[in-house]
């Protein structure tokens, strides 16, 4: 079978393509084909050892998949070959075939394409884990998401929505604004290119605070960083809730504010709170059954050219999510 390999520590270009054995299941795990691998910042921090996790080398980055599963091993009673799957699982998933533990593996709906499959689980599990457990949103407060047009932005605008909030997407682009317009954000905000001096970070809290209202926001959700997170600090409510997701922009500076700053680490989530997790995975699926949410996939690549997607998604030009296909 094919992988795309981080053999070194380095950037995209220094991914190989490579012929590796096909994985065998080992007690409690399952080897699944891989139709899709979803791309995510992650595979951006992995391969060059800025990941919370190192894994040893060589290692496949894609920390979500999904496909069918090829065998399984022995005590796997829950799955059945055959069955269509996506899988969180950290890395390993830009390759033709993988092994990872069955209790990692969720079956997903006969009519849902394998490329949405792929693109649902590390979005929507982040976003619905830090707007819900994190943040605890309620209908009727005001929700600003910073970085609204990627792939856990554009999640968070669309639960946003379903969890009954008003939703402000801010973005770089009036594109990126407009497609999380479509995605259900009530209003939008275009922020310039950082960073800023004392007077632009000045005008962009502006923007932020008039966006918001009055009131402010209850709860902001940032995976950007940088400059821009202490300008929209600034708009926030009494008390409100800031979700730390990501820093694409860098560590930010916090100014001191009545509110709360929390942090959102959705794997380790997973592992310390798995019925937490489970009743948040049933949730996402009845979200998705009723058309409330559906994954934005903006780009195919296939996997030869895998470290292209991560090279896209790292420019932060990306709408929505880069999905890797086998096939």
């Amino acid at each position: 079978m094919k992988a795309l390999l981080s053999k070194a520590v380095g950037g995209p270009d220094t991914l190989v393509l490579d012929e590796l054995p096909s994985p065998e299941a080992k007690p409690g795990h399952a080897v699944i084909s891989v139709k899709a691998c979803g791309v995510n910042y992650p595979d951006v921090l992995i391969i060059e050892d800025k990941y919370q996790f190192k894994p040893a080398r060589p290692f496949a980055p894609g920390g979500e998949v999904s496909g069918v599963v090829k065998a399984l091993g022995e005590g796997v009673s829950h799955l059945k070959v055959g069955q269509r799957v996506l899988g969180n699982t950290g890395w390993g998933g830009m390759a033709e075939e993988m092994v990872l533990e069955a209790s990692r593996l969720i079956p997903i709906p006969d009519a849902m394409p394998f490329d949405t499959a792929a693109a649902f689980i590390m979005t929507y599990g982040t976003s619905y884990y830090g707007l819900k457990d994190r943040g605890h949103l309620k209908p009727g407060e005001t929700l600003l998401v910073l970085g609204a047009a990627g792939g856990v932005g554009l999640a968070a605008v669309e639960l946003g929505k379903a969890m009954g909030a008003r939703v402000i997407a801010a973005a770089s682009s009036q594109e990126k604004v407009d497609l999380c317009l479509k995605h259900g954000a009530d209003a939008g905000v275009v922020y310039p290119q950082g960073p800023f001096d004392k007077d632009s970070a000045k005008a962009l809290a502006s923007q932020f605070k008039e966006a918001c209202g009055e009131h402010g926001a209850d709860v902001i959700y940032d995976g950007v960083g940088g400059d821009y997170a202490e300008a929209a600090l600034r708009s926030m409510a009494w008390e409100g809730r800031f979700l730390v997701i990501g820093f694409p922009a860098g560590i930010p500076r916090i100014p001191l504010k009545g509110c709360d700053i929390v942090g959102v680490f959705w794997g380790a989530a997973v592992t310390k709170d798995p019925k937490g997790h489970q009743q948040n995975v049933k949730e996402l699926f009845e979200l998705y059954t009723a058309g409330k949410i559906k994954p934005y996939v903006s780009e195919h690549f296939p996997l030869a050219q895998a470290g292209e997607a991560i090279k896209h998604l790292a420019s932060r030009k990306a709408m929505g999510k880069v999905v890797v296909t086998m096939e």
